[in-house]
């Protein structure tokens, strides 16, 4: 008995010990920050974002065409606002509506890179129009806001980026590498005309960045507990996007006579099966450095769990949602009270974790649900990203350069569960990042593609200075 409880208490001190060890070596991976000066800015930036957000560039589905008069109305006050990049810049048009802006480096043996944001934004619930403290696509400014559908994704990103090149060129600025400017202008519907037919021509050209650079990072402020300080995440990686739509097809019937095998009944089940069969949870790379950057970040007693993911892997990967998500997001069946359908459908959308793809998705499902139904991809897929490096000297360069800008942030690695335009450019790419200093909190979360979309003054002021000094860095 005491040599069992001997052993037992060996066996626990040492977890402990090594729990400690763990935690106690877990290390902060934050560089050192250089402040940057603050650069003048005039108030008119904020007139430049308020008329692109009139200009209702909306992508509604993937088979509509595009508004040409929004979008190429967009593309002549660009022109007009920003002259210094027309004079200076060349400009190509893709498929009509896609830009590509090409700034000629001084120095050809040193690889460019690539600045993206997308021209289109989500459409408007319409019940909810009332519900807006302002016309959506009015642009209105206030004391402290510039309202509008786009403030957040995209335009808030893409106007900056250009009012940030603008300033540089008017300074005389003239980069060592060259600089491409690409803004698709389908990337809500999948980006397939846009960002992947950009892609396809820099190919042809021969062109091949050391880095490309997008939207889908951000500023977190007050979502991670026990962190006080903003959270700048650069996204390394996207997950994957893939619909799969479900089939019954039966003899159908009178309600008053239903057969063993309902329509509905069966769909149901399959819907229910694969909502409580969910992908499992996996500690992928982007995951584990986020794990890591930000643990060394937290209270002693919040690091340990950090610092040890053999033990508390699971809560961990929930909380983070590292998994291949599954949710039904359409289902149609039935004509009449008193019938029972022939056809019923369901479709699952699939948020696809790095490491799975499409087709072991597709092998879930039909090991999941009844052999009876069928099972069809549906509109747009695509397979997760590649993991971009953590180490390249373009993160080093980003890290540093949020770091100077914004040093009390914290810069830590990770995934973004949506889609951008981004996962095009690993193939002409040493390295693909997600980020811009949007600021979210868990109030502004919801602006995105939703009600009052919204930027502060104060934050767009900071995505151009940070875009500016980012320019910088890279030459």
């Amino acid at each position: 008995m005491k040599k069992g409880l001997l052993f037992l208490g060996t066996i626990i001190a040492l977890i402990i010990a090594i729990l400690v060890i763990n935690t106690m070596t877990l290390t902060s991976q934050q560089v050192t920050s250089s402040p940057v000066e603050s650069i003048y800015l005039p108030n008119d930036i904020f007139e430049h974002l308020s008329k692109s957000i009139q200009y209702a560039t909306i992508s509604l589905n993937e088979d509509a065409i595009p508004d040409s008069t929004a979008f190429l109305g967009l593309h002549q006050f660009i022109k007009d606002v920003f002259p210094m990049v027309h004079k200076k810049l060349s400009l190509e048009k893709i498929n009509d509506y896609s830009l590509l802006y090409t700034w000629k480096g001084s120095d050809s043996s040193v690889k460019p890179i690539i600045l993206m944001s997308h021209q289109d934004v989500v459409p408007i619930d319409q019940p909810t129009l009332n519900d807006w403290e302002a016309h959506p696509f009015e642009g209105k400014i206030t004391n402290d806001y510039v309202l509008g559908r786009g403030t957040l994704d995209d335009k808030g990103s893409l106007i900056g980026l250009l009012e940030a090149v603008e300033k540089l060129l008017e300074e005389s600025f003239e980069p060592k590498r060259t600089i491409y400017l690409a803004f698709g202008h389908d990337e809500e519907i999948g980006g397939e005309s846009g960002a992947a037919a950009i892609v396809s021509h820099l190919k042809e050209k021969g062109i091949h960045a050391a880095m490309t650079l997008d939207e889908g990072g951000f500023l977190a402020e007050n979502l991670i507990p026990g962190i006080d300080n903003p959270v700048a995440m650069i996204n390394l990686a996207e997950k994957g996007f893939a619909s799969f739509k479900l089939i019954v097809e039966t003899s159908g019937g009178h309600s008053s006579q239903p057969p063993r095998e309902n329509t509905i009944g069966m769909l149901a089940q399959a819907i229910v099966n694969l909502e409580n069969n969910q992908r499992p949870y996996k500690l992928v790379n982007p995951i584990n450095y986020q794990l890591q950057y930000i643990g060394a970040e937290l209270p002693f007693f919040q690091k340990i769990a950090f610092a040890n993911p053999f033990l508390f892997k699971n809560p961990i990967l929930k909380a983070l949602n590292a998994h291949t998500t599954t949710a039904p997001t359409i289902i149609k069946g039935g004509i009449k009270n008193n019938v029972i359908p022939t056809t019923a459908e369901a479709t699952i959308n699939f948020r696809i974790l790095p490491g799975e793809n499409i087709e072991s998705v597709k092998k879930h499902i039909q090991q999941v649900i009844s052999d009876k139904i069928k099972v069809e991809p549906v509109g747009f897929l695509t397979n997760p990203s590649p993991v971009s490096s953590i180490s390249s000297n373009s993160f080093k360069t980003l890290e540093q350069t949020i770091r100077d800008v914004f040093p009390t942030s914290i810069v830590v690695p990770g995934l973004v569960g949506g889609g951008t335009d981004a996962r095009y450019f690993y193939e002409i790419s040493d390295d693909v990042y997600r980020f811009y200093p949007i600021r979210i909190s868990p109030e502004s979360m919801t602006r995105f593609h939703g009600i009052d979309e919204k930027i502060s003054k104060d934050n767009y002021r900071e995505i151009i200075t940070f875009t500016y000094h980012m320019i910088k860095n890279f030459n």
